[in-house]
């Protein structure tokens, strides 16, 4: 069971590190349409290109950071109760959401959207746009959806795997990122 959780912490730290290099592209995002309203109105010159840059970066920053969100404990969830829960019936509340709920979900978005993204680049996909983004680019941002799928559901392995080692006795119940302070103070930045 500990060199399973050992490598479970290793796929969290991978998914924690890419969380954290994709969210820079919201400092980008900011850069480029600072750029884009300065060009447009102070030299009245616009590429669409650069207008969908934002849109796209803006897409990848929700994609690839939602396994950081759910590694970090950052995720939506009714407090009142969970926070005042023993350990292990969080671990019960966590193990059984993962099963029933996060990876289907995860399945079904890695799964449902390979035919969606091959066809992308089968296609040579360009923007609708005249003067839009050009192939590779948006067959790039599609390629996210199925990463997107499989980074969750590596992600709430991590989590089933932690609840279970919880519930058996093998793991102490501050495991995982979710345990680290935040800046806010709190385990995981909750609320």
């Amino acid at each position: 069971m500990n060199r399973a959780l050992k490598a479970a912490g290793a796929v969290e730290r991978v998914i924690v590190r890419i969380g954290e290099a994709v969210a820079w592209l919201t400092f980008v995002m900011t850069l480029v349409t600072c750029l884009v309203a300065m060009l447009r109105y102070g030299l009245s010159v616009g590429w669409i290109w650069l207008q969908e840059t934002i849109t796209w970066m803006h897409a990848a920053v929700f994609l690839l950071a939602a396994g950081y969100t759910l590694a970090r404990d950052d995720h939506v969830r009714v407090d009142i109760f969970y926070r005042e829960m023993s350990p292990k019936r969080r671990a019960v509340v966590d193990l059984s959401g993962c099963l029933l709920f996060l990876l289907p979900l995860s399945a079904g978005l890695l799964l449902g959207s390979l035919e969606y993204v091959q066809t992308s680049w089968l296609i040579h996909e360009s923007s609708r746009e005249a003067g839009g983004l050009i192939y590779p680019f948006p067959s790039l941002l599609k390629t996210l959806l199925p990463v997107t799928g499989g980074m969750m559901a590596l992600q709430a392995l991590v989590i089933c795997l932690r609840s279970a080692a919880q519930l058996l006795g093998f793991a102490a119940p501050d495991a995982g990122l979710a345990s680290e302070q935040t800046p806010g103070g709190m385990p995981g930045g909750g609320v």
